[in-house]
């Protein structure tokens, strides 16, 4: 049995070698099958990373289904890859906005006070919003909560930008 290779969604593997990976949206397929080029951080230069993703073992249980990022209320936030605006508008008492962008993903930032309407193209970095206070258990002055779906499946955000969880996956054995 050949040992199974360390590495990071997103990422090559070594040189040479094959990772065998699940076909996306298949169990156990990688968070994000999105070039990490096409992405970029929601917010300027690079955030700090104040609570990760943390999905919970089952849907309907709680967990923390995104990434926040630590900024200050009304710094600009910015679609992370290019795509639609699919929602502009309050969910739950809270401001939000959703881009979807191409293989089913979906991006949601809040809480954030949108600027362009549903149906908008955005490129990656284009200005989404600004960025308000209030996001609960944040640490700092305000928070973006960063998500990432596809279909109703939560992925960590972070994958998009080849920042992911690093996992473990078996090899293909060489060609004959």
């Amino acid at each position: 049995m050949v040992p199974p290779v360390l590495t990071s969604v997103g990422m090559p593997s070594f040189p040479g070698r094959v990772v065998a990976e699940p076909p996306p949206g298949s169990p156990g397929s990688p968070t994000a099958a999105a070039p990490a080029a096409r992405f970029r951080w929601p917010l300027a230069g690079t955030p700090r990373v104040v609570r990760r993703f943390d999905p919970p073992p089952q849907p309907w249980l709680p967990g923390h289904r995104g990434v926040d990022l630590a900024a200050t209320p009304g710094v600009e936030v910015r679609s992370a890859g290019a795509g639609v605006v699919l929602f502009a508008g309050t969910v739950a008492g809270r401001p939000v906005v959703t881009v979807g962008h191409a293989d089913g993903l979906r991006t949601t930032y809040e809480p954030v006070r949108p600027g362009p309407a549903a149906g908008a193209r955005v490129a990656a970095g284009t200005p989404i919003g600004r960025l308000i206070a209030g996001h609960p258990g944040c640490a700092a002055a305000a928070c973006l909560h960063w998500g990432l779906r596809r279909g109703e499946e939560y992925l960590d955000p972070l994958a998009l930008l080849g920042l992911g969880p690093v996992r473990l996956l078996p090899l293909n054995p060489p060609p004959a």
